[in-house]
Parts: structure tokens; C-alpha cells; sequence
């Protein structure tokens, strides 16, 4: 295959409660159904809110298994709870492998690669990393192994949670170290990838639509398909707006298209919260 057309898609939080975050994730279906690309990548949280609900996360299947191309995914921290950060207060949800267990169950795998048009794709599950748990170092080891194989094609990296926001050593605070990858896993990961040619990391996670480069990697923030958080709760980093990302991949080289699919609504969470 000489070109590659990936739809990046992310935090579409979905529930049978909320019918307004359905309308926009079918807005989004109807652009994947014109487009066609050859696969949909889903950057996590596809539910609402897993660990109180596991039927946000049938539901998210079913709507995602109706899509009329072959779907990928990641989980989010809506999805199997919240990493554990170096700063800052634990997380109200923590990620375990009990949710881990009930996300494969239901959704499928939670780490893969596959090559095409002279790409290799990684997935990366981005909530067990600083857990402790069994399943992380598994990852790394799992990883590793597959770095080996990429044989020098460049790298796109899918992960629901940025790296960073402007470069590897951004120091953490309280009220930035559960927007990014956490320390010092962080570290262990850049570490890794600088071994090989990482050309993108497209990740979710923000709630803003962000796309910049640092050194030779581009790196881009998927919008999300459902709601914007209020200046409130998040400070602009990006642009806050719903859509998707599209992408053309060819051999050694990439293209970016930043999408808000017709029909789609902005909606904001302290807006979905009122419509309770």
C-alpha cells in the first residue's frame, strides 16, 4: 500500500445518558462513512465513566463496532482510571488491573503495532504507566521487543495522554502532572523512542486541538469528538473545539488535516452538566 489514511478520533465519552455526546459521535460516524479512510484510531476515553458504569463502555463498543472501517483502540483514564503522578494528590480513580481486565473484555487489546506504507504504528497504553502493576512492565518489555522490529521506518505513536506540553523536561506541578504522560515514565519513553526515527505522537487526553513540533517529531493533540472544558477547569493551551484529525501517510512522509465534522455541536462540560 503506497498511501495509508488514518482517522484519529479521541475522549468521546460515551453513555446512554448523555444523548448530545451521541448525536456528536454519530456527526463524526456520518464523516468516517464519506471518507472512508483505512482505519479509525480512537485515542481513549471512549466512555463516559468506566469504572462507575461499565455499560458507558458497552455502550462505546457498540457505537465504535458500528463504524463502517476497521477501528483501533487505546484506553483513557475514563476508561480503566488515572495514572499516579510524582506531585500532586493520588487519583480519585487510580488505574488498576481490574479495570485493565474489564476494558479487554470488552473492547480488546490495549497495546499494538502494525506496519503500512512504510510506517510502523505503535500503540501505547498510557494510564498504567507509574502504576506499579504488573501489566506495565509487561508494556515496557512488550515494547522493547517491538522497537526491534521496526527496522528503520519511521514512527507514528498513538497514546491517550501527551507526552508533554512543550518539551521532554516541563517540570510537573500539581495542576499539570495529570495532563501529560507522568514522570519518570516519561523519561523511560523518550528514552526508548530515541533510538528509533518517531516522526509523530498523536495522543488526546486535553480536550484542545494542539499541533507543533519539537526537534523532528510532530506532535498532535486530537480534539474531542463529545465536549470542551471550561476556562474554569482547564486554562487554553490549544484551540477548544470538537472534531477529529485525518491523515495521509506515504512512504516517508505524512500529511494532517484538522476536521470538525458538519452537524457537530460545541458543547461544553458545565452546558452537558446542566442538561442532567
Amino acid at each position: 500500500m503506497s498511501e495509508f489514511r488514518l482517522t484519529q478520533i479521541s475522549d468521546s465519552h460515551l453513555t446512554r445518558r448523555l444523548q448530545q455526546l451521541t448525536d456528536n459521535f454519530h456527526r463524526v460516524s456520518e464523516h468516517i462513512d464519506a471518507t472512508r479512510p483505512d482505519i479509525v484510531v480512537n485515542t481513549g476515553d471512549l466512555a463516559y465513566d468506566a469504572p462507575t458504569s461499565r455499560d458507558d463502555l458497552m455502550f462505546a463498543k457498540e457505537l465504535h463496532a458500528a463504524l463502517p472501517v476497521p477501528c483501533r483502540h487505546l484506553p483513557g483514564n475514563h476508561d480503566i482510571g488515572d495514572n499516579p503522578t510524582a506531585v500532586g494528590q493520588p487519583p480519585r480513580q487510580p488505574a488498576t488491573e481490574t479495570e485493565r481486565q474489564n476494558y479487554l473484555a470488552v473492547i480488546g487489546e490495549d497495546r499494538w503495532r502494525f506496519d503500512e506504507a512504510g510506517w510502523s504504528f505503535i500503540g501505547l497504553n498510557s494510564l498504567i504507566m507509574n502504576t506499579g502493576i504488573e501489566s506495565e512492565a509487561a508494556q515496557f518489555d512488550w515494547l522493547a521487543s517491538e522497537l526491534t522490529r521496526v527496522n528503520g521506518r519511521p514512527v507514528a505513536l498513538f497514546l491517550h495522554k501527551p507526552l508533554f506540553l512543550n518539551a521532554p523536561d516541563d517540570a510537573e506541578t500539581e495542576d499539570t502532572a495529570i495532563r501529560y504522560v507522568p514522570q519518570p515514565r516519561r523519561r523511560t519513553l523518550i528514552e526508548m523512542f530515541s533510538k528509533i526515527d518517531l516522526r509523530l505522537v498523536a495522543a488526546g487526553h486535553i480536550h484542545q486541538r494542539r499541533d507543533f513540533t519539537h526537534g523532528h517529531t510532530r506532535h498532535i493533540w486530537a480534539p474531542p469528538t463529545s465536549f470542551t472544558l471550561p476556562d474554569r477547569i482547564q486554562p487554553v493551551i490549544g484551540t477548544k473545539e470538537v472534531g477529529l484529525v485525518e491523515y495521509r501517510f506515504q512512504p516517508d512522509a505524512f500529511e494532517v488535516r484538522h476536521i470538525k465534522p458538519a452537524g457537530q455541536t460545541e458543547v461544553d462540560l458545565d452546558s452537558l452538566n446542566r442538561r442532567k
